[in-house]
């Protein structure tokens, strides 16, 4: 690590913190040669790889603008869509990979995205799953309503006695 003060080439760790969410290390450091301080943040690179075999770096402003734009004139908040993107980001890192597909990205994101907003999630999907006819959208909502009805608690009837 090159100092930023006298650009030498070595520096000594003084001390080593994990971030706030746990996915980062902070460093401080110190130059042996000018003795002055200097704090490092490690992260672990996470790549994208596109279809046209492009690889870019994880970008979580890219994912928050494709999920704001489903959203846009839903009842969503800044504040829903920020853990919405850590979710996906979580996800992802959690596979431990350096390199991820970016249909994968997409996948991770349709999950949290069709629980904080059904709608917005018809208008993601729409998109990435490229739905081509309304077939596709009621193929989708079928979907939608049977998960929903599968996971409603179901109502015990306690027969009725007459006094």
């Amino acid at each position: 690590m090159h100092c930023p003060f006298c650009r030498h080439t070595d520096s000594r760790v003084i001390d080593s913190r994990t971030g706030d969410d746990g996915s980062q290390i902070r460093r401080r450091r110190q130059c042996p040669e000018c003795s002055r301080r200097f704090t490092t943040i490690e992260t672990a690179s996470l790549t994208i790889l596109k279809r046209s075999g492009v690889s870019e770096p994880f970008s979580r402003s890219k994912v928050l603008v494709g999920v704001r734009k489903a959203c846009q004139g839903r009842p969503v908040t800044e504040d829903d869509l920020a853990l919405l993107v850590q979710r996906v980001e979580e996800s992802i890192r959690s596979q431990g990979s350096a390199e991820v597909d970016a249909h994968e990205v997409g996948m991770a994101i349709l999950g949290p995205l069709r629980e904080l907003d059904e709608v917005a999630y018809l208008r993601f999907a729409s998109v990435y799953q490229g739905f081509e006819s309304l077939e596709d959208f009621e193929a989708a909502i079928t979907l939608l309503r049977a998960e929903r009805d599968a996971a409603a608690p179901v109502k015990e009837t306690v027969p009725h006695r007459d006094a």
